[in-house]
């Protein structure tokens, strides 16, 4: 995988609400995402909103272990045929374009094309004022970053990320924040801007951790790791490997990166 690409990108921020809300959400941030689907599949029969919601945990599985992708891509039919706002197909074509995104760039099929087409018909659907288009410049962010050829790529992905966090501090989306907290910090790194990535990959892993984003962690330390002094680094990465170990090998992507280490 070229440019040492950071793949721990997920749905958005931590579910709110109600009992199921909470249960969804444990299980999501365990890396539980079958389990968590399973709960909304009675919902997400006639509901076009938990059809979207189911369609991302497991288009968000896929990121996290490569496997499940025909479940996924099910799961978003299913969501696509219901939805029938404009938010809602939306938010249905922002799921779309991140799961050809992660089928790209994990290298099971070039979805390129499909990618940046789901993601301009959401951003053609989604209301300017819409929480979702915060989520949706993320990931035209990813796109710009890692799948453009073109000499802007790192300004637009880098403008991209910017947009995306504005939008998630002001929706209280602390976990997407975390997202563009990491991404923004790489950036920096590859720019030699050392100061600029710790803080970044620190407060990545802050909200991480105040969330209880475990499936997130391993990476987020990993990543701080990276930008921190012998010792410290040591600790970092060592504790990064036994929440990987714990999560039975989860993100699948991050393995490569604890072994160069």
């Amino acid at each position: 995988m070229s440019r040492s690409v950071r793949l721990d990108h997920g749905e958005g921020g931590a579910e709110g609400g109600g009992p199921l809300d909470h249960a969804v959400w444990r299980l999501r941030s365990r890396g539980c995402w079958e389990d968590a689907a399973a709960l909304l599949t009675p919902h997400a029969a006639s509901d076009a909103a938990a059809a979207v919601r189911r369609a991302a945990l497991l288009g968000e599985r896929c990121m996290f272990t490569a496997e499940g992708w025909a479940e996924a891509e099910d799961a978003l039919r299913s969501a696509e045929a219901l939805a029938v706002d404009a938010t809602l197909r939306g938010a249905a074509a922002c799921e779309r374009g991140h799961l050809a995104y992660a089928a790209t760039v994990l290298g099971v099929r070039d979805r390129a094309d499909e990618a940046r087409s789901a993601l301009g018909r959401a951003a053609a659907l989604l209301p300017p004022a819409s929480p979702g288009r915060a989520l949706l410049d993320f990931r035209r962010g990813l796109l710009a970053e890692h799948l453009a050829k073109s000499p802007q790529e790192v300004q637009d992905a880098k403008a991209a990320y910017r947009r995306a966090h504005a939008g998630a501090a002001e929706h209280g989306d602390a976990l997407l924040c975390s997202f563009t907290w990491r991404h923004l910090a790489g950036i920096a790194l590859r720019a030699g801007e050392l100061a600029e990535a710790r803080h970044g990959f620190t407060e990545s892993l802050r909200l991480r951790e105040e969330l209880g984003f475990l499936v997130g962690m391993a990476p987020a330390l990993a990543a701080l790791a990276d930008v921190q002094p012998g010792p410290e680094a040591e600790r970092l990465r060592a504790e990064a490997q036994r929440l990987f170990r714990l999560l039975g090998g989860v993100p699948t992507w991050l393995a490569r990166h604890l072994a160069a280490a």
